[in-house]
């Protein structure tokens, strides 16, 4: 019988590496801190400066257009993020300095200066760029190869989010509220520096994973970005192609634009680059298979970018409707218009499991159950949610203030398009990835998602001219029809995938499902 004394590394706890709740509180503070903040961030600027709680007094255009821009800067710096980490400083200590611009962003923010609002929203982008995508990839690493612990490990890390989430909005809509806009974020700052204690107080039971890569690992099967940029630059085909996209990204806002001329451009050239990336891939893939899976990936791209257009309406357009047209008295009290931004992780934690186990009984019974199918369903499912938003429109029209209820019911709907959607997105095109490219393409979802969130930031805007209802009926019959063209396409959809899911069946009864989380994808 063995008397060995476990390495605080090896302890378990309820089943699972103690290690697992180190990272679970670490993640759940992180969130409380960026959802407290998101819960207010548009709220504060379209806050007149006059008011009792003075905002920066901007109109709702200016700040959807900072919100899109700002949503799409924290996820695409996620790609650099997992670079730095794979490459140079490893998971562990990446979470470390993302932890830290965080604690320092939300702090600078509780600052009543505007040099003060620009620096923590970029610190916070910064922040979460290293942690996100890293803290992850560190929960992975608990498990060896194989173990069938690791899927449920996942659902309890995400519930922590979630549990995150909720409470942030909850706590910080009250707080911000009451006692005003930097006290909340603060408060955000507060919730981030508890996480990073109890990262700290952890680090010997993660020891073992999220260390820096050595000199000897061999990267044989994947390709780097600077590899990519050298093949690209160094085909006519490619190249004409980029230079044409270059020269349009620069006429476009000079044209078209009366603001951000800068801003666009740069985005404008970031696409350009995506498109010169995609096409380069495609160039260099040798066999049918593998190009005609990477047409499918490049369809599960728009269908990310069109379900977090629509989806993140939550933290502008319907947050910005909440404070300002809706009747949020309730027993006398006024709720904060903050505090709707909770039914969401609340709807995730409540709907998970059922969503999972409702497609796990869907596929035994030999019903249609493809990734491709689970996405377009969701965003069907999502943009059903804009007809309560749709109803909440009219009811202002009528009678100057809509009811609760109505946003109720559609951040429902937009939950469970979510957790029909967004949980096999990422496993989807896992499938679908030439190996050798695995990586870049999963840069390339995050940055799928930062342009879905500036989309949803554009959409946004334009509520200010065509008014709340023309935007949210459009949204409404757009996803819907989105949603119907794809599953019309499967069929052609799924010859391309040549079988990439076929063999999921046999592994149906010991799959685990995870709650979804809104920003892993996020």
């Amino acid at each position: 019988m063995s008397t060995a004394i476990k390495q605080p590394h090896q302890k378990e706890l309820f089943g699972h590496p103690v290690g697992l709740y180190v990272l679970f509180f670490t993640e759940m503070w992180e969130r409380f801190s960026y959802y407290g903040m998101r819960a207010i961030l548009t709220l504060y600027m379209v806050a007149k400066t006059t008011d009792s709680n003075a905002g920066l007094g901007w109109d709702n255009g200016r700040a959807l257009a900072l919100y899109g821009w700002y949503t799409m800067l924290v996820y695409v710096a996620s790609i650099p993020g997992g670079i730095i980490a794979d490459k140079i400083l490893g998971q562990k200590k990446s979470v470390m300095i993302g932890g830290w611009l965080l604690v320092a962003g939300h702090g600078i923010l509780s600052i009543e200066q505007e040099w003060a609002f620009y620096t923590g929203l970029l610190l916070i982008v910064l922040g979460v760029g290293m942690l996100k995508p890293n803290i992850s990839t560190m929960v992975g690493g608990l498990y060896k190869q194989g173990d069938i612990r690791r899927d449920k490990g996942f659902s309890i890390f995400y519930i922590g989010i979630n549990i995150g989430a909720a409470a942030a909005s909850l706590i910080v809509g009250i707080v911000a509220a009451e006692y005003g806009w930097h006290t909340g974020f603060g408060l955000a700052a507060f919730g981030m520096v508890l996480g990073q204690l109890v990262y700290l107080a952890g680090q010997k039971y993660v020891k073992h994973v999220g260390n820096a890569p050595s000199k000897e690992v061999d990267q044989r099967d994947s390709v780097s970005i600077g590899v990519i940029f050298q093949r690209m630059f160094s085909t006519t085909k490619t190249l004409v192609v980029f230079s044409l996209l270059i020269i349009i990204s620069v006429v476009i806002p000079q044209l078209f634009m009366e603001s951000e001329i800068l801003n666009y451009t740069i985005f404008f050239i970031f696409l350009s680059l995506v498109v010169g990336f995609m096409i380069t891939v495609f160039d260099d893939l040798d066999n049918r298979i593998d190009k005609d899976r990477f047409v499918v990936l490049l369809l599960s791209f728009l269908i990310v970018i069109v379900f977090w257009g629509a989806f993140e309406q939550a933290g502008g357009l319907m947050n910005i409707y909440t404070e300002q047209k809706t009747d949020r008295i309730i027993a006398g009290w006024e709720v904060p218009a903050a505090i709707m931004q909770s039914f969401n992780p609340i709807y995730i934690i409540i709907f998970g499991i059922p969503v999972a186990s409702f497609w796990a009984w869907w596929k035994n019974r030999k019903k249609e159950s493809s990734s491709i199918f689970k996405m377009a369903t969701g965003v069907i499912i999502m943009g059903l949610g804009f007809i309560f938003m749709v109803g909440a429109s009219l009811q202002y029209e009528e009678l100057g203030k809509s009811a609760l209820y109505w946003l109720a019911l559609a951040y429902l709907f937009h939950t469970l398009g979510e957790l029909c959607a967004s949980p096999v997105a990422l496993s989807f095109i896992t499938k679908l990835a030439p190996v050798r490219y695995g990586a870049l393409m999963m840069g390339v979802y995050f940055a799928a998602t930062g342009l879905g969130n500036k989309v949803a930031g554009i959409i946004g805007e334009g509520a200010s001219e065509a008014g709340e209802l023309t935007i949210f009926t459009g949204i409404t019959i757009f996803c819907v029809v989105f949603g119907i063209l794809v599953i019309l396409m499967l069929k052609p959809l799924k010859r391309l995938t040549h079988g990439a899911e076929d063999n999921e069946h046999e592994m149906l009864e010991t799959e685990k499902y995870e709650l979804a989380d809104p920003d892993i994808n996020n």
